[in-house]
């Protein structure tokens, strides 16, 4: 018999790539979506569509018994939310239950590879001279970032979970829609950057992202060990536009627009949205990560533990992506 494992926020972004990844390696997918999940894209694949309670521990744990699950990747989350307590609950709460149904279920659970972010961590200052390490002292600047770093302190003591957690970067790939907002923005012509410093960041391609979390399932003798992910380059903060702006053959209008107007702005808009269901994109807390010098991160571990050697830098990753965009005419 294969192998099973679960894969939680199997619709998102991230979660669909992990499915196509988890299929090549033999394993028997079982995709956890919501009850109002969008799951049209992923029809063509064979795997099982199933709709775990994280919010009911004891129904979860009684759950996970009837699955006999091998491995778990828990990619479901929250990156956007109107208050500190609604990330903790789905993004911190939500891990532990999850984490601690299948230590009470008695499943053969052989590893649970949990997708946090660098965010847990936070950005460096302008005048760090190292990259951020796996064990570099968190700082995270974002109520998302502050909720990852809880998710991991949650975890951490659950000491008999096979824990394995990954720490990403800037994801980007098909069917992504933050950068795809810069991407469209761009493509229509205009280049905004907020203030006129420089910037150092990192990325890493959803497919090099879904290989390390796959791989991460074999890694039997590491437990609570916890890597950063990013396709091992330092990029400037006009890196990603001038490669978009190469593939659409297409000249912009550049500019930079001070930080307080862009701070003012965004107050205005969470004025506006005080009263919405919906967060608007640009914040003040947004700012913090947008407007980080450093975002540059060490995979030294990565690339030890697992051979890790990643497949696609910026401009090869952008070029699929941009390719993808523009066949199902999102640019």
């Amino acid at each position: 018999m294969k192998e099973r494992v679960l894969i939680t926020g199997a619709s998102g972004f991230v979660g669909s790539h992990l499915i196509p990844q988890a299929l090549q390696q033999g394993l028997e997918v079982f995709a956890a979506v919501r009850p109002s999940s969008k799951i049209a894209h992923l029809k063509r694949f064979p795997v099982e569509f199933i709709t775990p309670d994280l919010t009911d521990p004891s129904k979860l744990s009684t759950q996970l018994q009837d699955y006999q699950f091998d491995y778990i990747i828990h990619g479901a989350g929250l990156t956007k939310a109107k208050t500190q307590k609604e990330y903790d609950y789905v993004n911190a709460t939500l891990t532990r239950n999850l984490a601690e149904a299948a230590m009470s279920a008695g499943i053969p659970l052989k590893k649970f590879v949990f997708i946090s972010s660098l965010a847990a961590l936070g950005p460096l200052g302008a005048t760090a001279v190292s990259a951020i390490a796996p064990n570099t002292t968190p700082n995270p600047v974002t109520g998302y970032g502050r909720s990852k770093l809880l998710a991991e302190r949650y975890l951490s003591d659950i000491k008999e979970l096979p824990l394995i957690t990954l720490r990403p970067t800037a994801v980007y790939g098909p069917r992504e829609q933050d950068i795809y907002i810069i991407i469209r923005t761009i493509a229509k012509g205009i280049e905004p950057y907020i203030g006129n410093t420089e910037q150092k960041l990192s990325f890493i391609y959803v497919k090099d992202l879904a290989d390390v979390a796959v791989q991460s399932l074999y890694l039997y003798e590491k437990r609570h060990v916890s890597y950063n992910v990013s396709d091992g380059r330092i990029y400037s903060r006009y890196a990603l536009a001038d490669i978009v702006k190469q593939y659409l053959s297409r000249k912009t209008f550049k500019f930079h627009i001070p930080t307080g107007l862009v701070w003012t702005l965004a107050l205005l808009l969470e004025t506006i949205y005080r009263f919405n269901r919906k967060t608007p994109a640009l914040n003040r807390e947004k700012l913090n990560e947008l407007n980080a010098a450093n975002w540059s991160c060490s995979i030294q571990d990565l690339e030890k533990d697992f051979g890790f050697v990643p497949q696609y830098d910026l401009k090869r990753g952008l070029t699929e992506t941009l390719e993808w965009y523009r066949q199902n005419k999102w640019i």
